[in-house]
């Protein structure tokens, strides 16, 4: 039941981006890179089609509220740092919200730019390792922005990973490769860690826990190692 939970909370979220990416650039994959990229991960996570077409029909209705990317940062007990993307059409409650976990948890919701500069922002393609000298590959996709390319062995993959702002050179670059891509994203990866006991740690993933539960919430980062 809690795999079946979690897979829920996936389809809810890339169902929310799909809304997102639609109005922001149109229905058509083509022209909108975006949201090729996340009909693709929606693919990977096995999300049925009519749950995509539906989240895509869902953004061109006129009833359809706009949702808002915005970002929350704060600190866990322990002083672990917390950055938390959320997509919302109400932001009074969101933050209300958010809020509450952090007073209930222990922690603290700090301003704008508090723990942000703790993180390095970047993005990440999932391809197939077919047929690829991993090594090669990795000198020809740094024109493109990739920073860091490696064989993931637990699924035989391929990852590359770049800086945020490179996203759309290097999925251009893969596409002209004629290289499938098998998942993309954004992701905040934190430039040092803390490391806690047994406990403390059980106490931040409390707080953790509560707040992914939130329906607004899209994904939570922490540097706790």
């Amino acid at each position: 039941m809690k795999r079946w939970s979690s897979m829920s909370k996936i389809f809810t979220r890339i169902s929310k981006d799909i809304i997102i990416a639609v109005k922001e650039a149109g229905p058509s994959p083509d022209a909108n890179s975006k949201l090729k990229a996340l009909m693709q991960n929606a693919r990977s996570f096995n999300m049925p089609k009519d749950n995509v077409e539906r989240a895509i029909k869902k953004a061109s209705s006129k009833d359809q509220a706009d949702y808002k990317e915005l970002v929350y940062e704060g600190y866990a007990p322990h002083g672990i740092a917390l950055l938390i993307e959320t997509a919302t059409d109400n932001p009074t409650r969101t933050v209300a919200n958010i809020r509450s976990y952090f007073n209930k948890g222990g922690g603290s919701l700090g301003v704008s730019g508090s723990v942000d500069f703790m993180f390095e922002h970047k993005c990440h393609f999932k391809i197939s390792s077919s047929n690829i000298d991993v090594e090669m590959f990795e000198f020809e996709m740094i024109d493109f922005g990739a920073e860091e390319v490696f064989l993931d062995e637990e699924d035989d993959s391929i990852m590359i990973y770049a800086a945020f702002s490179d996203f759309g050179s290097v999925q251009k670059a893969l596409e002209e490769k004629e290289i499938e891509i098998i998942s993309s994203g954004f992701e905040r990866i934190p430039m040092d860690t803390k490391q806690l006991t047994e406990d403390q740690q059980a106490e931040v993933d409390k707080l953790l826990e509560k707040i992914e539960e939130d329906d607004d919430v899209q994904a939570v980062y922490s540097n706790m190692a």
